[in-house]
């Protein structure tokens, strides 16, 4: 707001010389500029400082304990396999000792008888002389008679065997012999059991925290005094002038965030810095001054030293992307700039401690 009232300041004492400084000579209403330099002007101011800062005196309250039972493994669950053997039983094969066959018989040849009537002399004929018998005569041929004499054929009767039927043979089957001979099958087959064996378990006693620890707070009051001061109402002398929008110029929240109790970036982070601080010192001339503030746990010295490397990862990231480092500003304030009355031993829930953990920027002038 202060350098929003500067720049408003500035646009009255240099509208007669906007031009020569480079100033739009007809703004339009809610524009603001940066690199306004006009001359320096103080006044005095009254604060009121804290000499002694408030704290908080505790008392401890010790933890408290309580015996329980609780039952534990002492032998874990397995399994354990036994071996059964197979069981065997015996059994009767039969199978053929001699094959059957076929033998042949012989049948020999057999016979029959016949005849057959043969002429062994042919019919005869022809004229025989007979010496008569008391032929008176001395001359034989005185006594001699001539007769035509005719004999018949002379025949036989030839027996000869004849062929019945020729020897053959016949088939006679010879059946097959059979028997059996004992052997022993598997009955069962071998095979392991699996048999489980139970976990064992036993009951202890132990002694657990019933109440943790904690503590009493009295919250002793700060002390104050008011103090006269001189502080610088307007920088002087102007230079160039950047448009910016008038929001920039207050601390505006960066929704970064960072691994617990360390400055290093996360990767989601780096991706709001691209999308939200790059284009705006992309596009312009512009300086920005990077702010980090943590809630008041912890150590007031580490939580300044925090939020200053937090600022720096920041600015680094920037410088990293190409941005000039002349151009950065990175300031940690640590716990002194709360959003709210969660100072050091105020009980406050973790949404009002999240409140005042913050990382915020602004445009400055160069």
């Amino acid at each position: 707001m202060k350098q929003k009232l500067l720049l408003l300041v500035c646009f009255i004492a240099g509208i007669g010389f906007s031009q020569a400084q480079g100033l739009p000579t007809n703004p339009e209403p809610g524009k603001c500029y940066v690199k306004c330099i006009t001359k320096d002007s103080f006044k005095e101011v009254e604060e009121t400082i804290q000499t002694y800062p408030a704290y908080t005196t505790l008392k401890v309250v010790p933890a408290t304990y309580k015996t329980v039972e609780e039952s534990v493994l002492v032998k874990e669950a397995s399994k354990k396999f036994v071996y059964v053997p197979a069981t065997y039983e015996t059994v009767e094969v039969p199978y053929v000792k001699q094959e059957s066959r076929t033998d042949l018989k012989v049948v020999p040849a057999s016979f029959g008888n016949d005849s057959r009537t043969f002429e062994v002399y042919p019919q005869t004929s022809g004229w025989e002389y007979k010496i008569l018998e008391d032929c008176p005569s001395v001359n034989k041929d005185d006594c001699v008679a001539a007769c035509f004499v005719e004999y018949p054929a002379q025949s036989r009767d030839v027996g000869f065997t004849t062929l019945s039927s020729d020897a053959s043979t016949n088939s006679v089957p010879v059946a097959e012999q059979t028997t059996s001979y004992k052997k022993r099958v598997i009955k069962t087959p071998a095979r392991m059991d699996e048999i489980d064996i139970p976990a064992e378990y036993t009951t202890i006693k132990k002694r657990v925290i019933d109440t943790p620890a904690s503590t009493t707070t009295n919250t002793i009051a700060a002390q104050y005094q008011t103090v006269t001061r001189t502080v610088l109402d307007k920088k002087g002398g102007i230079t160039t002038w950047e448009e910016v929008e008038c929001e920039l110029l207050d601390p505006n929240v960066l929704p970064v965030y960072y691994e617990l109790g360390s400055a290093r970036l996360t990767g989601a982070s780096k991706k709001t810095i691209d999308s939200t601080l790059l284009p705006i010192l992309t596009d312009s001339n512009v300086s920005i001054e990077i702010m980090s503030h943590t809630d008041s746990r912890g150590n007031d010295d580490f939580n300044q030293s925090l939020s200053q490397q937090r600022a720096n990862s920041v600015v680094n990231y920037l410088v990293s992307k190409g941005i000039s480092r002349s151009r950065l500003t990175a300031r940690g304030f640590g716990e002194t700039k709360l959003r709210n009355r969660c100072s050091n031993g105020v009980d406050c829930s973790e949404s009002q401690h999240q409140n005042n953990r913050r990382t915020e920027f602004r445009v400055i002038s160069n």
